[in-house]
C-alpha cells in the first residue's frame, strides 16, 4: 500500500473526512457488493470483478469531476475507513447539491458516526462551496437514516416516487445550519 496519507478535508466529533485514495477501493467494493447496503441506496449490488473496479477507481481518481465528490469516512479515534460521504449533482447556479453516505462497517452504525459524518460534510460544502441548501433522498422506510438526518439538521420536506422506490426528500439551508451552529457553540 502507499506511504502517503490522503488529505484530510474535514474533522468532526467522531469522524475524519478525507480525499478518497486507490487504497480504498477494496473495502468499498466489498461494500458495493453487500446486497444489504444496496437495499439502502435503493440500488443492485455491482457485479463487475474486483479489477475493473480498481480500474473505474483510479479512472474518477485521476479526473475528478467538479459537480460530484467522495470522501472517505474515518473513524476519527482508530483511523479506520468506516464509509464515504459525497455530493453530487453540484449546481453552481442554484447553490445546491445533493448529499448521500455510506458507512458500510456494520460495527459503526447507530452510535452517530453517520450524523458526525453529515454535519462534518454539511459544514465543509458551505464553509467552501457558495452553497445556499443541501438535500438528500431517503427511502421511507430507512428510519436510521431519517433519525441521523434529522439530528444532522435536515427537515422534510416531499415525498418523492422515482424509478419503483418512495423516497423522502430532505433539505438543509445555509442559515439554518448557520442558526444550529450558533446555538450549540453558545451552550
Amino acid at each position: 500500500m502507499t506511504e502517503t496519507r490522503p488529505v484530510v478535508v474535514a474533522r468532526g466529533r467522531l469522524v475524519v473526512l478525507r480525499e478518497k485514495h486507490i487504497d480504498d477501493a477494496e473495502r468499498d467494493y466489498g461494500w458495493r457488493r453487500d446486497e444489504e447496503l444496496a437495499e439502502y441506496d435503493a440500488a443492485r449490488p455491482i457485479s463487475m470483478s474486483l479489477r475493473s473496479y480498481v480500474q473505474t477507481v483510479s479512472d474518477e481518481l485521476a479526473h475528478p469531476s467538479p459537480y460530484r465528490r467522495t470522501y472517505a469516512i474515518e473513524d476519527a479515534g482508530t483511523s479506520v475507513h468506516i464509509g464515504n460521504v459525497m455530493y453530487y449533482g453540484y449546481e453552481r447556479e442554484r447553490g445546491q447539491t445533493e448529499l448521500g453516505i455510506t458507512i458500510g462497517d456494520r460495527d459503526h452504525w447507530s452510535k452517530g458516526f453517520g450524523t458526525d459524518a453529515v454535519r462534518t460534510m454539511v459544514r465543509h460544502l458551505f464553509g467552501t462551496m457558495r452553497l445556499r441548501k443541501v438535500y438528500l433522498h431517503t427511502l421511507t422506510w430507512n428510519d436510521r437514516a431519517q433519525v441521523a438526518f434529522r439530528r444532522a439538521g435536515f427537515k422534510d420536506v416531499a415525498q418523492v416516487h422515482r424509478a419503483g422506490y418512495d423516497f423522502i426528500r430532505m433539505e438543509l439551508t445555509r442559515e439554518e445550519f448557520e442558526a444550529q451552529e450558533s446555538a450549540e457553540s453558545s451552550s
